[in-house]
């Protein structure tokens, strides 16, 4: 089942992407990259204080349909 989730760049870039809940953070940040002409290694996930690492899954972070990231740039 694809979940959709949201990422914010607080620069007024909001971008939805589908995925798999067994999809991993990096290959989150690929398809975000890819939507938005930035290379993946640059970009950075968070949420309040959590910053999101690349090898751990959507699932095991439980991030559900509708989740919204906080998107900056490394």
């Amino acid at each position: 089942m694809m979940i959709e989730i949201q990422a914010n760049d607080r620069l007024g870039k909001k971008i939805r992407v589908k995925c798999l809940p067994t999809d991993t953070i990096g290959d989150l940040k690929k398809v975000l990259g890819a939507q938005i002409g930035t290379p993946y290694e640059k970009i950075i996930l968070r949420k309040g204080h959590q910053i999101y690492k690349d090898h751990i899954t959507l699932d095991d972070y439980e991030v559900h349909d509708g989740f919204n990231f906080e998107l900056y740039y490394g």
